[in-house]
């Protein structure tokens, strides 16, 4: 008999849903589908009414005149994209010296026992100073102060605006690091250490993996704002896509180049935007998935 039941399991079809998940899924659906076809009507709608009402107002035409001229759009349009090339090399270049300078101050804040407390306190020190100071003030200080002190050799001003960025996004990063490592579970540490492992390698290879994939979404939203806030190097002096913007504004007494700037920097970030919304309902998803019915 046994043998029997063991033969007839193996032609045995794999699990599947029952009629009343499907029909669950079916309702999803067509509620779905709904969804999309009311958007769609209700945000054309309201676009139109937008539209309307901005045609309709008084100073439409000299807005128009002064923002949304097609003509200088055009002829700024190349000298907005090598700017934003500089913008695009600068973030790419800060991005890498935040994630290194925040992982560093993030475990020395994570450091436990007294001996440590000289580097707990300086990371913690690190992080209330530069998430305290505006952006721009350190762009200030550190793009015109530290150039004065002639230490260094004369660098570019977008060198001095990526340190900046640096400084200043790795403390609102070592923080979204933080509250990554604190929230693995304590026994995740003491399972590693148990096995032999230091406390070094229990960070790399058990808490860090576990806390950078809690905090990615907060990760990748620190870094649509650094995309925009990239712009503000141009206070230095740097040619990026917004002081050329600038330079097209005073050839032209147009205020188009600054629109054409703002959307280039919105076309930048949206890729990373919907990537993070995407990644943010994938594991919204995970957490929440359930068993067939």
């Amino acid at each position: 008999m046994g043998g029997q039941g063991d033969r007839s399991d193996v032609g045995r079809a794999p699990h599947e849903p029952s009629e009343l998940e499907l029909g669950r899924r079916a309702w999803r659906r067509k509620q779905t589908t709904r969804s999309v076809l009311v958007s769609l009507a209700s945000t054309v709608v309201f676009a139109t009414l937008l539209v309307l009402a901005l045609r309709a107002s008084p100073g439409w035409a000299r807005v128009q005149d002064s923002f949304l001229d097609p003509a200088t759009a055009r002829e700024s349009l190349p000298r907005v994209l090598d700017g934003l090339w500089l913008n695009l090399r600068v973030l790419l270049a800060a991005s890498a010296g935040v994630l290194v300078v925040a992982l560093v101050v993030a475990t020395l804040r994570t450091l436990r026992g007294p001996v440590f407390f000289p580097l707990r306190a300086l990371a913690a020190g690190y992080t209330d100073l530069f998430r305290g100071t505006p952006l721009i003030i350190v762009l200030y200080v550190i793009g015109f102060g530290v150039p004065g002190l002639q230490l260094f050799g004369r660098m570019d001003a977008a060198f001095w605006g990526t340190i900046a960025l640096v400084l200043t996004y790795s403390a609102y990063v070592a923080e979204v690091f933080r509250a990554g490592i604190d929230a693995v579970h304590p026994s995740q540490r003491l399972a590693a250490r148990s096995l032999g492992l230091t406390h070094g390698q229990t960070m790399r290879r058990v808490v860090l993996p576990q806390a950078v994939r809690k905090v990615t979404p907060a990760l990748m939203n620190d870094f649509v704002a650094m995309q925009k806030d990239v712009g503000l190097i141009s206070v230095l002096g740097a040619v990026d896509a917004v002081r050329a913007a600038q330079i097209e504004v005073a050839q032209h007494y147009d205020f188009t180049p600054y629109v054409v700037a703002g959307l280039l920097f919105v076309a930048l970030a949206l890729p990373v935007i919907r990537l993070t919304d995407w990644y943010a309902a994938r594991l919204r998803a995970r957490e929440q998935m359930g068993s067939l019915v």
